[in-house]
């Protein structure tokens, strides 16, 4: 089963590979050589840090490859916009009455302190599929809460 990611997610996940592959590694392979030919390789900090970012610029990029090709791009345009699905930004309310305003993203996008969650997350699955004025149960970690749909809108 694909993961799903939004195409503002997708084109900042390529554009950070993209970024890594032309110029930072190019940049860092440059200093490595330059710090090579200075000689004894030992004690030369230059060339021990440029091979270490090496590895992690490396280790990224493999990272990131394998995850743009099993993430599936949805495009919240193109679905339904009756209820809660990927790509929808919530506002709901809680038994105090106060509102949150969440937008339902793929795990590699969900940063909860900026209001995105993930569908995988038990806010996003308790969310997902409900309609205006709906209530959401959240079986959450800090116990139970139950939310009310206020809004749902679409980017």
């Amino acid at each position: 089963m694909p993961d799903y990611i939004t195409p503002e997610g997708y084109r900042r996940m390529t554009d950070e590979y993209d970024t890594l592959l032309r110029v930072e590694r190019p940049r860092i392979t440059a200093e490595v050589a330059y710090a090579a030919s200075l000689g004894d390789r030992s004690e030369n900090a230059e060339y021990i840090y440029g091979k270490k970012r090496l590895r992690e610029i490396d280790h990224r990029l493999r990272y990131l490859r394998q995850r743009i090709e099993s993430l599936e791009v949805v495009d919240p345009s193109q679905v339904p916009m009756d209820r809660v699905r990927f790509g929808s930004i919530v506002e709901v309310e809680d038994e105090d009455g106060t509102r949150h305003t969440y937008r339902i993203v793929g795990e590699d996008e969900s940063d909860p302190r900026r209001g995105r969650v993930s569908y995988q997350s038990p806010l996003g699955r308790a969310l997902l599929g409900r309609t205006e004025g709906e209530e959401a149960v959240v079986e959450a970690p800090g116990g139970r809460r139950v939310l009310e749909v206020a809004s749902i809108r679409y980017p």
